[in-house]
């Protein structure tokens, strides 16, 4: 392995490493966690308030990614008092009448003219006849008013469902120019994106605008769009599968010089060909179903995430909610950290975010034993339980006692290991394992080659 591919990752890792947060342990203080239910999280940071929405009018806020307190919960069939809109079924009758149901799916939260614009999507279960609407308020956490309809889909006579998108799942953001986007879409068409009118927060023209991904009822849903300014890529986050603990879902990337596309994944592919029996073989995967074995900790269904720069903090962060293994429906936020390889693509590090910061590491700090997992490409409900590999000091990986691999450090938390002949490069930095309640030693990368994400996370030296 060549030292020079990490020279070059180090400058994007560079980019979001700060100095650490000062504590009892490893540089940072033990996290206290407290945890909140948002289904599909949307984030906007007010000041210093993070705050995340969500379906059924959830939403909660932290100071600091690890503790959350929940600002409003999942509206209850018939309830009214929710704190974002105290009488939902008033406020928003012209569109619940419209689709016939009482509740509102994923919104997205952005400011424009003094005012917070939230966007919310209104549908049933496996329908294409589906609305995004607009509320506003000029408090970040309500009451909000509604403005009105924004975009429907399947009312029309000449809608086909299999290349018209569903009006779902907003996501509103400006781009680096400062124009005016939403992409949205689940299933059906496909992910659309359209321009809209900064003045009016609705869309420049009528129509559903230009396709970026999916169609002929490709399982793909949630689209997030974030802009880098270190790698100066906009980056397209989906969720491949379904959403309850038997669908598989898992989050994908694509990335693209322009708000509006085309989006291309790590192999190249264009993600408008992400349809039909070959859908597995589009996208970027950076997290799936997984459990490791020694600390308990995983994930079931992970997906709907949104993303977000701090450039206060100069860090990367996604967030999404996920079920976990044995436990059925339940599920939580959470947030991880996220830095990018030296090509520019996003890794998500294995444990929730804890206060930790990127630093530099010797060989012999980093050798040891990790509990090992590869999140491959399916999309399916397997949860993929992790193995124990050795990385050596010597530089070799271990496997059941055989040489599977090797290795290779440079300075700035930057790796590069090679694993049954395929390249992964990445970052290698102390997180919290929740599950063994102690500071451990963690890797995340990624292969360029196929779109697969590793992850390693250390048990024993």
């Amino acid at each position: 392995m060549e030292i020079k591919t990490l020279k070059r990752l180090s400058f994007f890792v560079l980019s979001v490493a700060i100095l650490g947060v000062p504590g009892v342990c490893g540089g940072y203080e033990i996290p206290q966690f407290a945890d909140v239910t948002v289904h599909d999280p949307d984030v906007i940071k007010v000041g210093h308030i993070y705050y995340v929405f969500g379906s059924h009018l959830a939403s909660a806020k932290s100071t600091d990614l690890i503790k959350w307190e929940q600002v409003s919960v999942d509206l209850q069939p018939g309830s009214t008092g929710n704190r974002l809109v105290p009488d939902i079924f008033e406020e928003f009758r012209e569109v619940f009448e419209l689709i016939g149901t009482k509740d509102t799916w994923a919104k997205t939260v952005i400011m424009l003219n003094g005012k917070y614009y939230m966007y919310f999507s209104v549908s049933t279960w496996g329908s294409s006849k589906s609305a995004i609407a607009l509320a506003t308020s000029e408090n970040i956490e309500g009451p909000y008013r509604y403005e009105g309809i924004v975009l429907t889909s399947g009312f029309e006579e000449t809608y086909d469902p299999l290349i018209h998108p569903n009006a779902i799942d907003p996501h509103v953001f400006r781009d680096k120019e400062n124009r005016l986007w939403m992409v949205y879409g689940s299933y059906f068409g496909g992910i659309y994106i359209l321009e809209m009118d900064p003045e009016t927060g609705l869309p420049y023209e009528q129509g559903y605008g230009k396709r970026l991904a999916g169609g002929f009822h490709a399982p793909m849903e949630g689209p997030y769009i974030l802009y880098s300014p270190h790698t100066d890529y906009y980056y397209l986050f989906l969720s491949f599968g379904t959403l309850s603990y038997r669908g598989g879902y898992n989050i994908r990337v694509a990335r693209s010089k322009e708000a509006d596309g085309p989006y291309y994944d790590s192999m190249g592919n264009d993600m408008r060909g992400a349809r039909g029996n070959a859908l597995d073989s589009y996208g970027t995967k950076i997290v799936g179903n997984f459990r490791f074995t020694e600390s308990g900790i995983g994930y079931v269904s992970p997906g709907h995430n949104s993303a977000y720069y701090d450039s206060e903090l100069d860090k990367y962060f996604v967030f999404f909610h996920t079920r976990f293994p044995r436990m059925g429906e339940v599920h939580n936020l959470r947030v991880h950290q996220m830095f990018f390889n030296y090509e520019g693509w996003p890794i998500m590090t294995p444990h929730r975010y804890g206060g930790e910061t990127l630093e530099s590491y010797s060989e012999a700090e980093v050798a040891g034993i990790y509990q090992y997992i590869n999140h491959g490409r399916d999309t399916s409900s397997h949860i993929k339980e992790s193995t124990n590999i050795e990385l050596k000091q010597d530089g070799s990986i271990l496997r059941e006692g055989d040489v599977c691999g090797g290795w290779e450090l440079s300075s700035n938390g930057c790796i590069e290991l090679t694993i049954d002949g395929r390249e992964y490069d990445g970052v290698v930095l102390k997180q919290w394992d929740n599950g063994l309640k102690k500071e451990v030693m963690v890797f995340a990368a990624l292969s360029m080659e196929n779109g697969v994400s590793i992850w390693g996370s250390k048990i024993s030296n």
